[in-house]
Order: C-alpha cells, then structure tokens, then sequence
C-alpha cells in the first residue's frame, strides 16, 4: 500500500485530508509539529509522531525511515514560534534553514521548508489533491442571504485580501461599510477575526481568499468551526470565502450552527472571474 506523509499543524484539516488520503486507499503517515495536535490523528493515523517545528533534520529522517515519498503540509503553525522565546533548541538543519531566509514572510518560510524537502527525495504534493470535494462553487450555503449593504462589503473584502494577498501579508479580511475593521497578518485567521469583529461593533464582513498566484502546496485557505466560533466571539455576521480555491470543512455542523445564529455563509468570486 503507498504510504503518504503529513506534517500536521493546529486545526481539523490535517484529519480531513488523513481520511481522505486513508479513503482512497493510502497509508497516512502523521508527524504533528505542534503541541496543540488533533487528537484524532493519533488515534486514527498508520503511523504518528509528534517531532517540534525546530527539528526538521528529524523530520525528514522519519518520513525517509517510513518509506515515505509524497508529503503534505496542512494545519496551521503561526509564525508565533518565530519570535517567542524558543523552549526548544533547533536542530542544525532548522538553523541553516532559518539563517538563508532573506525576510519571514510566508512564502519565503514555506518555499525554503519546500527546497529543504524535496532536496531530500521528499515531493510536496497539492494540498488540495484529496480536498476538492470541500471547496465550495458559487453560492450562499446558508438560509440567510447578504444583504445589499453586506454583498458591497463582501466585494470591497474581496478586493482588499487579493491585495493583501499579493503582498503575502495574509489571506483574511474583516470590513465594514466598505472600510478595513482588520486584516490577518502574525496573529492569524482567529484573532485577526475576534479584533476585526470588535472594532466593527457588531455585524463585520468577513472575506477570506486565496493569494493571486497561490502556491497549492501550502497555505491554501480553510474555514471551519474554529472560524465560526472566532465569529461568533466577534459578533461578525457575513463570511464570504473565494469559490472553489478555499477548503470548507465540518461543513455540516458549521451549517447548522450559521443558520441557527442568522450568519450568512458563502463562496463568491472576484469581478473579474465572473
């Protein structure tokens, strides 16, 4: 049976993708590299270790050891851990990694992660290979649909994130009355949602897409319960995330929950892809 590897980091998508990748019949291979990990990884994983962020070298030799070739990285590890005090000492690899970096943005941190693996024999594979099917088209998902002041907030959103996402600031926007409550950047898609929703009072726009060239090796964009909740904490009321481009899991139950609550849920497209 091919065996596939996961680097998994916080959220539910590192276990979406390990059923999928299980489903279609591959041995799933999970390193955690956080502290935080979804317990359902290692009840449910061929094999799991959990091995820090700052040990790539021992990284790399497990996936080499299980016979591992096709990596994947999903799960999010915020850029935090760069500038906390480190509890654990890098490994040797980790620091040359660290050192070559011409700046810390997101791109330029995951390329180099992407350059250290494949050096190795290890190909990074789309994130989304296993995924599509979680992708939203077009369409609002929930009973509530935008209203007219909401649908020139989400299109003002959109716009904006495109251009945040260009400059590989971040992918999350929250807005209203077509102006920017917050956007993502080293505090990620939660507390970039809480901030935004309190600023706006009640009521934000939240937009999330994916960067204007995005890499489907890493970073995709993903929404699920987690985001709702940060919502929910916000008092936004409108989450409008890019079709087809953004992963949407726990679909069900976020579902449910939006409705319940009167949040609007949809997957719009930019001007220009319509």
């Amino acid at each position: 049976m091919a065996k596939v590897g996961l680097i998994a980091g916080i959220g539910n998508l590192p276990v979406e993708f390990m059923r999928a990748a299980q489903h279609e019949g591959y041995e799933v291979v999970v390193i955690s590299v956080v502290t935080e990990g979804a317990l359902e990884l290692q009840a449910e994983a061929d094999a799991y270790y959990q091995i820090s962020v700052f040990k790539s070298d021992t990284v790399i030799k497990t996936f080499l050891k299980e016979g591992v070739t096709d990596v994947t990285m999903l799960g999010k590890v915020t850029k935090e851990h760069l500038y906390k005090k480190i509890t654990t000492i890098p490994d040797m690899r980790t620091i040359k990694l660290l050192n070559r970096l011409r700046n810390r943005k997101d791109d330029t941190i995951m390329l180099a992660i992407v350059e250290e693996l494949e050096k190795e024999g290890l190909a990074v594979a789309d994130q989304t290979k296993y995924m599509r099917s979680l992708m939203p088209p077009v369409g609002v998902m929930t009973m509530r649909k935008p209203t007219e002041v909401e649908q020139l907030d989400i299109e003002f959103g959109f716009t904006l994130a495109k251009q945040m996402g260009a400059l590989d600031i971040g992918q999350t926007v929250v807005v209203k009355e077509q102006a920017a409550m917050a956007i993502e950047a080293i505090e990620g898609t939660d507390e970039c949602i809480k901030r935004g929703g309190a600023l706006g009072r009640e009521g934000a726009v939240v937009v999330k897409t994916a960067k204007p060239n995005q890499d489907v090796r890493f970073d995709v964009p993903a929404v699920g319960m987690k985001t709702l909740e940060s919502m929910i904490t916000g008092n936004c009321k409108v989450l409008a995330m890019e079709a087809k481009r953004t992963i949407f899991v726990e679909q069900e139950a976020v579902l449910q929950k939006a409705n319940e609550l009167g949040i609007v849920i949809c997957a719009v497209e930019g001007p220009d892809e319509e």
